[in-house]
């Protein structure tokens, strides 16, 4: 034979049209199959993207709630420390102007922030109404 007889055979049986269909459809089939399943990852992280944010917003939601209540509470307890100072200081109290300075210096020193390492007790003390909020 000659080669370009050897040449023109091999690319009959390489390029038979009803195998080369037979692998196209065959790919095209994976490539659904694929595609399918990358959906479903993709509805699955969506689901799990929700859920998430959801969670982060409602402890967003909580350490706010907490954090406006510790600071109301704080804000109340230096005006009526403040008013304490200025009747003793106008009395000339120096005994009751000495505690209550004492008092405030002790609530500047402490954070509202420490409380928040256990959000269980923060949520447990917003969630119950006869909760008291000390400082």
């Amino acid at each position: 034979m000659s080669a370009k007889k050897v040449s023109t055979l091999g690319l009959k049986e390489v390029l038979n049209p009803a195998e080369c269909l037979q692998k196209m459809v065959s790919a095209y089939t994976d490539y659904l199959k694929i595609a399918e399943q990358e959906q479903t990852k993709r509805r699955e992280i969506e689901a799990w993207e929700k859920e998430t944010i959801t969670q982060i917003n409602t402890q967003r939601e909580l350490v706010i709630g907490y954090l406006d209540r510790s600071f109301d509470e704080r804000a109340k307890t230096f005006r009526t420390l403040f008013a304490v100072v200025d009747s003793a200081m106008a009395s000339g109290n120096n005994e009751q102007l000495t505690q209550a300075l004492n008092s405030i210096t002790e609530i500047a020193k402490s954070s509202p922030f420490k409380d928040l390492a256990n959000l269980g007790s923060v949520r447990a003390a917003l969630d119950d109404p006869e909760h008291e909020w000390k400082f």
